[in-house]
């Protein structure tokens, strides 16, 4: 039951690969080729993941990634289902994202790495800006804790004891 439960959960996520790395080990015998990838699934409304795996073949690596993304996945907080409920700002090593939420019709704002990781999330107006580093595995895991800190009045309301219209 579990299983299948994954499987149909997989169908429903679209995936991106970010990055893909090349890393050589220089031995006696030679060099050795080894890929890293790294991957981002969403389901473009609400749910988004991300992973990254090592293999020998480049096919391997994304699959490894896609499967650790698939186990990471999160739900984030969305208004109207097109923006975000306010501004955040995260850092993963020297990588910094800041996030704001825009108007209707301002699309998504955002370079790379950031870009991939809102657009699967759902995200359709946002205006976001990397700062510091621009590692990408770094980009996309700030700007998916910073999706994760964000908070709807009725998650506030519920911490507080009270009803959303008394904030």
């Amino acid at each position: 039951m579990a299983r299948q439960n994954m499987d149909s959960k997989k169908k429903l996520l679209e995936e991106k690969v970010i990055n893909l790395g090349r890393v050589t080990k220089v031995t006696k015998g030679g060099r050795h080729f080894r890929f890293s990838a790294t991957v981002v699934v969403g389901n473009r409304k609400g749910l988004v993941g991300i992973g990254t795996g090592k293999a020998n073949e480049v096919n391997d690596a994304i699959a490894k990634a896609s499967k650790a993304a698939n186990k990471n996945v999160v739900r984030v907080a969305l208004i109207d289902n097109r923006t975000i409920p306010h501004d955040a700002t995260c850092k993963v090593g020297r990588a910094v994202v800041m996030i704001k939420p825009a108007k209707e019709g301002t699309g998504v704002i955002a370079g790379g790495a950031a870009r991939a990781v809102l657009e699967l999330a759902g995200v359709r107006d946002i205006v976001s800006k990397s700062l510091g580093s621009n590692v990408k595995v770094n980009v996309a895991k700030a700007t998916l804790d910073a999706l994760k800190s964000q908070r709807t009045p009725q998650k506030i309301a519920a911490l507080r004891g009270k009803k959303v219209e008394e904030l």
